[in-house]
């Protein structure tokens, strides 16, 4: 598990994302609920590859991504690494 510190420290490579309530957190809107439940599947094609999971909410055109390794307690490196992965799918 990281540091709160380390977090706080990686996020400025992961703009757009967040530390919030023990997990790093984006919301992304976008043009059509449509392409917002595309995204969802493409993120879930890759967590599936990775068997890493995200929490997602769908919320009309409003898509929130969270990340936490519930089994180490926080946020891991895992997550670090999803984020990222998730801008790279969704082109951010």
């Amino acid at each position: 598990m990281l540091t709160n510190d380390q977090v706080d420290a990686a996020l400025p490579d992961l703009p757009g994302w967040e530390r919030a309530a023990g997990a790093l957190r984006r919301s992304i809107k976008f043009p059509t609920f449509l392409d917002g439940i595309e995204a969802v599947r493409q993120v879930a094609e890759f967590a599936e590859l990775k068997d890493h999971h995200p929490d997602i909410d769908i919320r009309w055109r409003t898509v929130t991504f969270a990340l936490v390794t519930h089994s180490a307690g926080g946020i891991t490196e895992k997550d670090l690494s999803m984020a990222a992965e998730i801008d790279r799918i969704l082109g951010q």
